[in-house]
Formats: C-alpha cells, structure tokens, sequence
C-alpha cells in the first residue's frame, strides 16, 4: 500500500497549484474526487459480486448435497416399503389359508409404487396488502397536516369552543 503522510499531501498540493493554477485548482480537485468516489464505488460493486457468485455456488453444492440425501432417503422408504409389502402378504396369506370356510375374503392387493404424492398449490396469504400499499407515512401526515386521531364532533366543538374568562 502506498505511504501517504501530511508532508507528501503537501507536497502534492504545492505542485498541482503551480501547475494548474489557482483559478482552476477547486474544479479540477472536485473532479478528482467524484472520480475516485466512481472507482471506489465501482470496487466495492466487484467486490459485491465476487460474495455474491461465490455464495450461490456455496447454495449449489448445498442444494446438491440435499437433493442426494433425499434420494438415499426415498430409496431407503421404497425398499422398507416393499418389505413391509411381502411381509403384509405373507401374513394375510396365512391368515386367509387358516380360514375356516375356506373362501377368500381378502381385498385385492394395492400397488403403492404407482402413487405420487399430491402436493397442494401455493397460494399468496394476502395479509392486508392494501393496507400496506395505501399506507402513508407518518411524517408526511404531519406535515401536511392530517389528522391522525380520530375525535368525535361534539369533542372537536369543545376542544375549540373560546373558553369563558374566569
């Protein structure tokens, strides 16, 4: 980094009022510092993006890390599920062979695997969005004048009614 003290800043002002002139010295300064004002911003915007780029590929390798731990999950359901499945069969089949008539009463086996699971739609909440869209502000009521808190007709009356001298 570079070493600025007061004495070099001094320095510098000496020389660019001898070579610029005095006449024209606070524009060209002015100009300077909107200039550097322009970079500065302009880094910190690089900087933001930079962040930026690299937290969405942290939230990627995340959402994949996810994404595989509900599909370990799923398989995991699915294999249990068919266990349980061959387990049910063989208990309603003994259950069904030990009958006493005979007949088979059992209902018809159900296919779970062809199933998705129905996920509602999304609806909006909608909590006074009117409300918060028509909202002024404070301040510009009381600036304009508005009138904040409701108060009665007879209460306005009294309130301005001149006083009777005691």
């Amino acid at each position: 980094m570079i070493d600025i003290g007061l004495s070099k800043m001094a320095l510098i002002g000496v020389v660019a009022l001898v070579v610029i002139g005095p006449e024209k010295l606070p524009k060209v300064a002015r100009t300077v510092g909107t200039l550097l004002g322009k970079a500065q911003r302009y880094v910190n915007d690089v900087k933001a993006e930079v962040n930026r780029s690299m937290e969405l590929d942290e939230l990627r390798k995340m959402k994949e890390n996810v994404e595989s731990a509900a599909r370990d999950v799923e398989q995991s359901v699915h294999t249990s599920a068919k266990d349980f499945e061959k387990d049910w069969n063989e208990v309603t089949s003994s259950i069904n062979a030990s009958g006493s008539d005979g007949t088979e009463n059992a209902a018809p086996e159900y296919d779970w695997s062809t199933q998705s699971a129905v996920v509602p739609a999304y609806s909006h909440p909608r909590k006074n969005w009117r409300l918060k869209r028509g909202a002024v502000p404070q301040w510009y009521k009381s600036r304009t004048g508005v009138r904040t808190k409701a108060q009665s007709g007879a209460a306005r009356v009294a309130r301005f009614r001149p006083r009777k001298p005691l």
